[in-house]
């Protein structure tokens, strides 16, 4: 039987403004190999919590096979609603406990998809506090953020 791979994922997002323009991004390490990948992105008009939530799809889109993912973030609501939300949330037609439709809806779903495909454990680190591939990811964030702005 074939083992499933282990990687570890790091993201981060960034916002100028909350909505204004942000960026995305994430870093991917495979430690059995020692390979590493890293990619970011923006958007002109975003939200910082929609950032987040494109880091962590983008990297787990990034994979090719399903995997055991380390998942590294330091947004406590891409944690949460991945490890205690969404299931609440789809159970609901995708509402809140209070009835209301759960924002960022779209990303979610794509989220939930994509979690379905791999082994995910769940990590927080805390923001801009030198934890090294947190930095990194900060900063293709805030590099992917500012070079849509300059365009």
């Amino acid at each position: 039987m074939a083992t499933i791979p282990s990687v570890q994922l790091f993201t981060d997002g960034a916002c100028s403004g909350n909505p204004g323009p942000g960026g995305w991004a994430y870093v991917l390490k495979h430690p059995a190999s020692g390979s590493e990948r890293e990619d970011a992105g923006a958007e002109l008009a975003t939200t910082n919590n929609r950032m987040e939530l494109m880091a962590v799809i983008q990297g787990l889109g990034a994979l090719k096979s399903r995997s055991k993912v380390e998942l590294w973030s330091d947004s406590q609501y891409v944690l949460k609603g991945l490890k205690e939300w969404m299931e609440g949330w789809k159970a609901k037609g995708w509402k809140t406990a209070g009835k209301e439709p759960v924002k960022n809806q779209d990303l979610w779903m794509q989220l939930d998809a994509l979690k379905q495909q791999h082994e995910i454990t769940f990590h927080w680190v805390r923001g801009h506090n030198e934890h090294p591939e947190n930095e990194r990811c900060d900063q293709l964030a805030v590099a992917a953020r500012e070079a849509i702005v300059k365009k």
